[in-house]
């Protein structure tokens, strides 16, 4: 029961990009056509969950016994890095219209904050292997969750009558701004 109140918290109620400001990047950029957003979301999401697998142990059983706790954003990068160019060939291989139309944006997982900021907070909430690993499945969901929402959102405001001096970017921001608001009303969901 507590993995599913952590994953349901990390999913919804801390969401990376609605409730901690992460991934600001991907989410407005890969957002225009659901499609790209998923397939964002999707690649991502895996990112995080190997990074999360891969850097606790390394922090855990190599970092702390050689006192380099101090490099740990280094070392997290070098492993984030790494495992977005496998993710890379994969989708180069496998997916190439999904690879191309991602273009820069996946390159650009390698410095995505929100999968640098969970494998941190995997650390810095002293999480357990496990824990570390369900925080990450939830951070994941609730990241490909927000650019899906996103997606629609985008969709729905390309046919809709705006005013002029709202259309473009103003109108994004403020429909990222009152997403954000609906998910904080999830902070009273779980203790």
């Amino acid at each position: 029961m507590e993995l599913l109140k952590l994953f349901i918290k990390s999913a919804i109620v801390d969401n990376v990009v609605f409730i901690q400001y992460l991934a600001i990047c991907p989410f407005i950029g890969m957002t225009s056509e659901t499609g790209k957003a998923a397939g964002m979301g999707f690649a991502t999401s895996f990112v995080i969950l190997l990074a999360t697998a891969v850097t606790w142990p390394l922090y855990q059983f190599v970092m702390v016994p050689l006192g380099l706790q101090f490099l740990q954003t280094l070392f997290f990068i070098l492993v984030i890095a790494s495992l977005v160019q496998l993710v890379e060939f994969y989708l180069k291989k496998s997916a190439p219209g999904l690879y191309s139309s991602m273009g820069v944006y996946l390159a650009l997982i390698t410095t995505n904050c929100a999968v640098l900021g969970v494998t941190i907070n995997c650390i810095a909430k002293d999480f357990s292997y496990i824990q570390s690993i369900v925080y990450a499945l939830g951070a994941a969901a609730g990241f490909l969750l927000s650019m899906v929402i996103m997606s629609g959102v985008r969709s729905r405001m390309k046919i809709a009558s705006i005013p002029s001096a709202f259309k473009g970017t103003p109108i994004l921001y403020i429909a990222a701004g009152l997403l954000s608001l609906a998910f904080m009303g999830f902070k009273g969901l779980l203790k």
